[in-house]
C-alpha cells in the first residue's frame, strides 16, 4: 500500500480538463479544417449513399411536403396563403423550416452518436455539430434553388401577387440566423441528452409541435391579434416572415423583429458553448 502511494507521489504531470466553460477554440477548429471537411462530406455522402435516387430526396422530400401541405391545409382546411400561390407559399416556409430544425435534431445527437468517436481520439469535438451546419447547408442550397424555379415559373406565368424586392439581399443573414440556432439549440439538447435519455424521444414530438408555432403553413397577419404576439416570441418566426417577403412581397419584415433573433442566437449559442464545454469534460463517464 505504500509504494501504492509513493507511486502516485512521483508524478509530475497530471492530465486535467482546462477548457474555461465560456471558451470557444478558434484556433483549433482552424487547425482541424480538413477533419471539419471530411465530416461534411461524410454526412452529405452517407446519408444517401444507399439510397436508389440518392440526392434527388434533397429535391423529392420538399415536393411531397409541399404538395400535402397545399392539399391539406389550403385545399381541404381552406388556411390562406395572403394571396400567394400556395406551393411558392409552403415551399418558401419549408425550405428555412427545414434547415432549422434538421440541423437542431442532428446537432442534439453529437454525444450520443459519437461517443466510440470521442473516446479514441482528441479532437474539439465542437467540429462535429459544426459539420452538421455546413452539410445542411448544402441542402438548404439545393432547396433554395427548387424554390427559385418556382417562383421563376410562376413570374413567367406573370402573376402579379410575387412582388421581390431588396429584403432578399438579406439572404447570407438569415441562413446564418437560421444555422445558429439550430445549432445552439442542439448543442444544448446533445448536452443534456447525455444524462436525460428522455429527451431524444421528445424531441421529434417537440419539433412538431414547434412547426405549428411558427408561420409554415399559415401566414402571420392571418392570425388574431390578440394571438399574434405568442408567435412574435418564436425567434424563427420573423426569419420565415422575412424570408417571404423579399422574394415573394408578402409577409411582414421589421428591422428590430430580426435584431431580436440574433439576440437570442446569440444568448442561445454562448448558453450553448457553457453547457456544451461543461459536460464535454466527463460526458463519457455518462454515454
Amino acid at each position: 500500500m505504500k509504494k501504492t502511494v509513493d507511486a502516485e507521489q512521483q508524478w509530475s504531470l497530471i492530465i486535467t480538463p482546462k477548457r474555461r466553460l465560456l471558451e470557444i477554440p478558434f484556433g483549433e477548429i482552424w487547425h482541424y479544417r480538413d477533419l471539419l471537411m471530411l465530416l461534411v462530406r461524410r454526412d452529405f455522402v452517407a446519408l444517401y449513399k444507399q439510397t436508389i435516387l440518392g440526392p434527388l430526396w434533397f429535391l423529392i422530400q420538399p415536393i411531397l411536403t409541399t404538395l400535402m401541405f397545399t392539399l391539406v391545409f389550403n385545399k381541404i382546411a381552406g388556411l390562406s396563403t395572403d394571396g400567394l400561390p400556395a406551393i411558392l407559399f409552403y415551399l418558401a416556409g419549408i425550405t428555412c423550416w427545414s434547415y432549422f430544425a434538421e440541423t437542431m435534431t442532428k446537432a442534439s445527437e453529437t454525444f450520443t452518436l459519437n461517443a466510440s468517436m470521442f473516446g479514441k481520439v482528441y479532437f474539439p469535438r465542437v467540429i462535429v455539430p459544426l459539420s452538421i451546419v455546413l452539410s445542411n447547408l448544402i441542402k438548404f442550397g439545393v432547396q433554395f434553388g427548387l424554390f427559385l424555379v418556382f417562383l421563376g415559373y410562376y413570374m413567367f406565368q406573370g402573376n402579379r401577387a410575387i412582388a421581390p424586392n431588396t429584403v432578399l439581399l438579406l439572404l447570407p443573414l438569415l441562413v446564418l440566423l437560421m444555422g445558429g440556432l439550430g445549432l445552439g439549440f442542439g448543442m444544448i439538447i446533445s448536452a443534456m441528452t447525455t444524462k436525460y435519455r428522455d429527451l431524444r424521444f421528445l424531441l421529434t414530438f417537440a419539433v412538431q409541435l414547434f412547426m405549428y408555432a411558427t408561420p409554415v403553413i399559415y401566414p402571420l397577419s392571418s392570425l388574431d391579434q390578440r394571438y399574434k404576439w405568442i408567435l412574435q416570441i418564436n425567434p424563427i418566426t420573423p426569419i420565415i416572415e422575412s424570408f417571404r417577403y423579399g422574394f415573394l412581397g408578402s409577409g411582414s419584415f421589421a428591422p428590430w423583429q430580426l435584431a431580436y433573433s440574433f439576440g437570442v442566437m446569440v444568448a442561445v449559442l454562448l448558453l450553448a458553448m457553457i453547457v456544451f464545454n461543461q459536460v464535454e469534460k466527463n460526458f463519457m463517464d455518462t454515454v
